[in-house]
């Protein structure tokens, strides 16, 4: 039976290519590899290849951002998987950036001990990643790529998975399969400011919670402190990105006085984004200041960023660039286990879209990567293995829930106004309370509300500040770190608690 692949980044390409010659059909909405968040990625892949380096240190910087959440099996596994990940990429034809020697060019980014990232084209890695898997997708006759196939429903037949439901040219299909992965990004775009593809709004999520999957660590959403904070672009989707690895070569974080408010820009992202955010909230203006450290030598080392900015009216060799934070990576999503299988026998999950637990509260930059990899090759290895073993006959089909209306514009504009104020940067239990009852009387019918909700009350339970997740009324961090995950009826029941105490009370 073929297994079915949602999603055309690094996670859902590599899947589909790492399970060849079984075969496989790769739905994608958009062209192939095109509104993927992997193409955007700058800063590159943490692996530890250094002669300094090794994925024992590796480990050890991912847990300490992740603070305390992380599954410390999983992220051991992962980082270890890092030197495998970039030898499979470059025997794929992934263009590498290599010194004078030969040898992987390496960077740094924040909470790394040691340069470990790997880059390519200076800032243009996943657009280079990305270039190379689709070429070897379309090389590959096992892969049957459907384009334009707007996903809105997995089936499900006693109990496990049967199929998918999608839209192409205005026809609503039904494709059957006994395993299905899903990799369809995260859920930046339901924010005001964000850094990613307008699409990623997490419909894989909405999809796994409509069909029972548990999903776990909802409330950990990663602000880059970076994002292009030009005229326009504030508050117009996506802002472009000014990666982490521009303060990796020893830019400063400065307000309009040309003074420094930070003594470590390296700190791990949420550190960074609360200071800025906390800076611009008392009236202040935030620049990334690299003139003084790269100068004239900025376009060589990012020539994309330049572009970036120059075509904002910004030259970063001269001048200041204005940056605020935005949503960028979530750490949350459905949950799955080493071998990146969900609750719901014959569900995967692979990307950002998983929840693997390598993240914890917090994603050590340019780990998302290297999981999206690494968690690829271990799903298409594990679903050949399972097939071969068990060979499943696909039941009769039973879809899970009736197909959302698309999110409309004015709609989708609505849960990103209620996301921004309720479940932004700093959160409190008021805030959090207003977005949820707000948000479920549209989850029925909206994929970007249902998964906003399930945020929402993922982060009024944890009642305490760690990580991507601050609470400006429980700043401290709890003693003991516990992870929590959800299901959509927990999560409408504590909507309706909600609804009915304010009935009550007015």
């Amino acid at each position: 039976m073929t297994t079915i692949i949602v999603g055309s980044g690094l996670a859902g390409l590599l899947t589909a290519l790492e399970l060849a010659p079984r075969p496989c059909v790769l739905l994608t909405r958009a062209p192939l590899g095109a509104e993927a968040s992997s193409g955007w990625a700058q800063g590159g892949i943490a692996a530890a290849i250094g002669a300094d380096d090794s994925p024992a240190l590796q480990l050890e910087d991912t847990l300490l951002a992740g603070a305390g959440l992380c599954d410390p099996v999983v992220a051991e596994a992962i980082t270890a998987a890092g030197p495998k990940v970039i030898e499979t990429l470059a025997a794929y034809g992934v263009r590498f950036d290599r010194t004078p020697e030969g040898t992987f060019a390496l960077g740094l980014e924040a909470a790394h001990s040691r340069r470990r990232i790997v880059h390519a084209q200076g800032d243009s890695t996943g657009a280079e990643i990305v270039r190379a898997l689709v070429e070897a997708v379309r090389a590959t006759p096992s892969i049957t790529v459907l384009s334009g196939a707007l996903f809105r429903r997995l089936v499900v037949a006693n109990g496990r998975i049967s199929g998918v439901v999608f839209e192409r040219d205005g026809e609503q299909t039904t494709l059957s399969a006994s395993q299905v992965v899903l990799a369809t990004g995260g859920a930046g775009g339901l924010f005001r400011d964000t850094t990613n593809p307008l699409g990623s709004t997490g419909t894989g999520l909405a999809a796994a919670a409509r069909a029972g999957a548990r999903l776990g660590d909802l409330e950990f959403v990663q602000f880059h402190p970076t994002a292009l904070a030009t005229g326009a672009s504030v508050g117009d989707l996506p802002m472009p990105l000014v990666s982490e690895a521009v303060r990796g070569e020893g830019a400063t974080l400065v307000d309009e006085t040309g003074q420094r408010f930070m003594q470590n820009e390296l700190a791990p992202r949420d550190v960074v984004s609360r200071a800025v955010w906390k800076h611009l909230s008392e009236g202040h203006q935030v620049f990334l200041d690299a003139r003084a450290c790269l100068g004239e030598r900025f376009p060589a080392r990012f020539p994309g960023i330049t572009a970036l900015c120059r075509a904002r009216g910004v030259d970063p060799v001269s001048m200041p660039i204005p940056v605020r934070p935005a949503a960028h990576y979530h750490m949350g999503g459905i949950l799955v286990d080493a071998c990146g299988r969900s609750d719901i026998p014959g569900l995967y999950a692979a990307g950002e879209v998983a929840c693997t637990g390598l993240h914890g509260a917090n994603r050590l930059a340019s780990n998302s990567l290297l999981e999206a990899a690494a968690c690829a090759i271990t799903v298409a290895r594990t679903i050949a293995a399972e097939a071969a073993a068990d060979p499943v006959t696909t039941p009769a089909d039973t879809v899970a829930g009736s197909p959302a209306a698309t999110d409309r514009g004015d709609r989708l504009q609505m849960v990103r106004e209620i996301m921004s104020r309720g479940a932004g940067v700093l959160r409190n239990e008021a805030g959090l309370e207003h977005a949820i009852v707000q948000l479920a009387p549209m989850a029925g019918e909206s994929d970007a509300a249902l998964v906003g909700l399930m945020v929402c009350v993922s982060a009024l339970e944890r009642r305490e500040s760690r990580g991507g997740h601050s609470r400006t009324d429980y700043p401290a961090t709890a003693p003991v770190a516990v992870r929590r995950s959800i299901t959509l009826a927990e999560a409408l029941s504590v909507a309706d608690g909600l609804a009915g105490r304010q009935r009550i009370a007015s």
